[in-house]
């Protein structure tokens, strides 16, 4: 039988260590992502639009809007310290960034059960709606940060 672990203790415990390794997202940071805040299942971040952000039509490219949208979701599965994985993703792109705007991400967990999670992330930019992800994620037994039953290994 597995033991039973507190994720939200572990969310409060080890808030400040799983926001500073996702702000340590070397991906994220080339972007200039920038990560406003993290809940339990929940997080928010940032992005000012640049020139080089934007597609041949000037607006910001959708690989951006994504990476931005794909980043909140991995900040808000893995908040509790435990190793998540994204499984699926479906992006809905409704406008467009503009240059010189700051464009914000939002998820929100729907669910979670022992080894699935589905989240909702919202993507405003100027007050706009512009992208909406649904995402499920893969959680695996292991934690990244440490736990008192010691399971803890990154290779499980």
């Amino acid at each position: 039988m597995k033991n039973k672990v507190n994720e939200t203790e572990i969310h409060h415990e080890y808030k400040d260590e799983i926001k500073k390794m996702l702000q340590e997202d070397s991906y994220a940071k080339s972007l200039g992502i920038k990560l406003v805040d993290l809940g339990e299942g929940s997080a928010v971040a940032e992005l000012a639009v640049k020139d080089n952000m934007l597609n041949m039509h000037g607006t910001l490219h959708g690989a951006v809007t994504f990476a931005l949208a794909d980043f909140v979701f991995q900040a808000a599965c893995n908040s509790y310290g435990r190793i998540s994985v994204g499984l699926t993703t479906t992006v809905n792109y409704m406008a467009a960034g503009k240059l010189g705007s700051v464009v914000t991400a939002s998820a929100i967990e729907e669910k979670k059960n022992y080894r699935t999670a589905w989240y909702k992330v919202h993507v405003e930019s100027n007050g706009e709606l512009i992208a909406t992800m649904e995402a499920v994620a893969y959680r695996k037994e292991s934690y990244f940060v440490p736990i008192e039953n010691g399971n803890n290994k990154k290779d499980q």
